[in-house]
């Protein structure tokens, strides 16, 4: 297969692997001396990928933003341990040796996927595809995290296979909640790989990682680490890694941000990225949403303000409620009747699950970055999760795959 290929690499290093390449059979389309050149030539020369040094000045984040653009990969050749933190800093999984022999660039190159401009299909559904789970709260920390870890927990807890990932665009949480490192994204460069439309089961277990322990153990796609890359998650990269992420694990359990605002109103470019999108792409691709409010005086009023917005933008049948923190100290006696009684009266909220306040469970949860099956197996707060999982996800999922099932046997 011939390959269109655009170097930005040191002089040495590209006069030795452009020859090696045309050898081979694949046609060079631009040399490059910097990064700045390389993305100014992107869209002219076409390439189907980049090899770079992964130096500062052969690599930036304005290349790698015109290359997702263009549907072009970036292969990092590293000359240094600088080099590849560069590289896992700018979300680059994908990397060489700078002073590799062109056979095991080669094998890069051999997996390259063929660019089309087609649209996605939309998802069939059909009774192996996986269930998405997003998880949802109003501004003020009602803890999405946490309910998002532990039901993801409680999910391969119960013998399923399960994927947690973080779409917060604001300040995503769940790698320094499980101890984990997020200098190179998780779902980012899931989305960058949809975007070329080179993700696979293989790609994601491979930019994955592992959370094991004793009870359950689950893969986490780990979110971006500074804010200011919100770019790179737009709503049809979303979109495609969640389909994938469906023929991958049984459920994804999705971390979203806070916030509803359709911000396309506010902007003068039509066609810029949004940041809400990616957390709006999850809660529509999502078959249930768990939206979680802190149950305090400030706390409902944020969440009944917020989900009116909510139910605005996905349908009210999908959203199962949660009052997390619930306690006597913040809301007086009788805390779960007051709540409930709160609820029917200002949302018509029914039926909302509550999850118990159990601060030392909370605290040994994070301090050791476990889960609470893990950490605190016997807190009120770990039971309540255990019994939402059980009653409103598996019970409902487990109807829905034999309504599945019966239909596909009529058919």
């Amino acid at each position: 297969m011939t390959v269109r290929i655009a170097f930005a690499l040191p002089l040495e290093a590209e006069d030795r692997l452009s020859a090696e390449a045309i050898r081979h059979g694949h046609e060079i389309v631009a040399r490059c001396s910097t990064a700045h050149e390389l993305a100014s030539r992107v869209d002219a020369v076409s390439p189907d990928v980049a090899i770079v040094a992964a130096t500062e000045r052969h690599l930036t984040s304005n290349l790698v933003s015109v290359c997702d653009d263009a549907g072009v990969r970036i292969l990092a050749l590293v000359g240094s341990e600088m080099d590849r933190r560069h590289a896992s800093s700018l979300g680059l999984l994908e990397s060489g040796e700078l002073d590799a022999d062109w056979p095991d660039l080669e094998k890069e190159l051999s997996v390259i996927p063929v660019r089309s401009a087609e649209p996605v299909a939309p998802r069939q559904e059909d009774a192996t595809s996986g269930t998405v789970i997003a998880v949802w709260g109003p501004a003020g920390a009602p803890g999405r995290t946490t309910v998002a870890i532990n039901v993801a927990a409680e999910l391969a807890a119960a013998g399923h296979s399960v994927a947690l990932a973080d779409v917060d665009t604001y300040s995503g949480s769940i790698a320094p909640a499980l101890g984990m490192l997020d200098e190179a994204p998780g779902f980012a460069a899931a989305c960058r790989l949809a975007g070329v439309d080179g993700l696979t089961r293989a790609e994601l277990e491979r930019i994955g990682q592992r959370y094991g322990s004793g009870r359950s153990s689950f893969w986490v796609l780990t979110g971006i680490g500074r804010p200011s890359r919100w770019p790179e998650l737009s709503a049809p990269r979303v979109a495609t890694t969640l389909q994938q992420c469906r023929q991958w694990v049984d459920f994804t359990v999705v971390d979203t941000g806070f916030s509803l605002e359709h911000d396309e109103e506010i902007s003068s470019d039509l066609f810029a990225p949004r940041r809400n999108a990616a957390s709006i792409t999850a809660l529509r691709e999502a078959d249930r949403v768990i939206a979680v409010g802190a149950a305090d005086p400030v706390g409902l009023s944020r969440f009944l303000r917020a989900h009116v917005d909510l139910v605005e933008t996905i349908a009210e049948g999908r959203v199962i409620v949660v009052m997390n923190k619930l306690r006597a100290s913040a809301i007086g006696l009788n805390p779960i009747g007051q709540v409930t009684q709160t609820l029917s009266r200002f949302g018509g909220i029914e039926s909302a699950a509550m999850i118990p306040y159990d601060a030392q469970a909370l605290d040994a949860a994070i301090l050791s970055a476990r889960t609470l099956a893990d950490a605190a197996p016997r807190s009120p707060a770990r039971v309540a999760i255990r019994d939402l999982v059980q009653t409103r996800l598996l019970r409902a999922t487990a109807g829905k795959a034999r309504a599945r099932t019966l239909k596909a046997l009529r058919a």
